[in-house]
């Protein structure tokens, strides 16, 4: 049972953002950042979130060795 919830996950976890990414934009909303080469775009979203996650993963880290120790 624990092999099919792994692989259901892991399929959904593959599947999901592709078929997120398949939708079109509207004719009425174009592409952000001005096509192919424009300016810039921002990163700031994703990037938080990322260094957010290397820090709690760090805290653990460090948590665990103080306890282990």
């Amino acid at each position: 049972m624990k092999k099919i919830v792994a692989w259901t996950l892991a399929l959904a976890w593959i599947a999901v953002p592709m078929i997120l990414s398949a939708q079109p934009f509207p004719e009425d909303n174009p592409p952000p950042c001005d096509g192919p080469f424009g300016g810039p775009c921002p990163i700031d979203g994703g990037l938080g979130f990322l260094i957010a996650a290397g820090v709690a993963y760090g805290g653990k880290k460090a948590w665990d060795l103080t306890k282990k120790g």
